[in-house]
């Protein structure tokens, strides 16, 4: 993977009927890498991301994960973890239980793995057996964003991970990511913050620098 890079979109269209959301967008995200692309709602922000990780088809060009087609393979999976979709949550199963379920999905012991330390970093702790309907929408986000940082992977694809957060949860997710990338991670994102993405140590981009037929 690593001869390639992470991300590449080449002149993507995407439209809603007769309505453009993605007018000839290209991007690249090298290895190691964070790249946060900012912009209103309604821009396009989360439909370039479904198309990145392979969750929606394009109308119109390229895109290519670690040189591969995005979704196409359990390659593709192992690799990427994306925060596009909506979580599923498993009937009866606590926090701690769905922690240890990625772990073991991806070949990993949940103790060595330090189930238990991610939790409490994101302030779980104290909720580690609850079942995650039950807990609070900015304490499901913290969940997610754990889930997504215990397991392996070589991209994280994330939507707005700085939603319903306070301003120490952005700063400690913000540090997160920074030393994700710093080990050799690659990220995507997009944001509504510019100061959450610059203390993840993502360059910012916009949906406006990255289409070329728009002014």
């Amino acid at each position: 993977m690593v001869d390639h890079p992470a991300v590449e979109v080449d002149d993507l269209y995407v439209g809603y009927g007769s309505t453009p959301v993605l007018v000839g967008v290209s991007l690249t995200v090298a290895p190691g890498e964070g790249v946060c692309v900012t912009g209103e709602n309604g821009i396009g922000k989360s439909t370039l991301l479904r198309c990145v990780s392979g969750l929606q088809q394009p109308d119109q060009g390229t895109i290519r994960v670690f040189g591969g087609d995005p979704g196409a393979t359990p390659e593709f999976w192992r690799a990427v973890v994306t925060t596009v979709e909506p979580p599923t949550w498993y009937p009866g199963l606590t926090a701690r239980e769905h922690a240890e379920l990625v772990c073991r999905a991806h070949g990993q012991d949940p103790e060595e793995a330090g189930v238990d330390e991610a939790l409490e970093r994101f302030g779980l702790g104290g909720h580690t057996d609850a079942i995650p309907p039950s807990l609070s929408s900015g304490q499901k986000q913290r969940l997610v964003l754990a889930l997504a940082l215990l397991r392996p992977s070589a991209l994280l694809i994330l939507d707005e991970p700085e939603q319903r957060l306070d301003r120490e949860g952005r700063a400690d997710v913000a540090s997160l990511l920074t030393d994700y990338v710093a080990g050799g991670g690659s990220l995507l994102m997009a944001s509504h913050d510019d100061s959450f993405a610059a203390a993840s140590g993502a360059a910012i981009t916009t949906m406006e620098s990255l289409s070329a037929d728009l002014p």
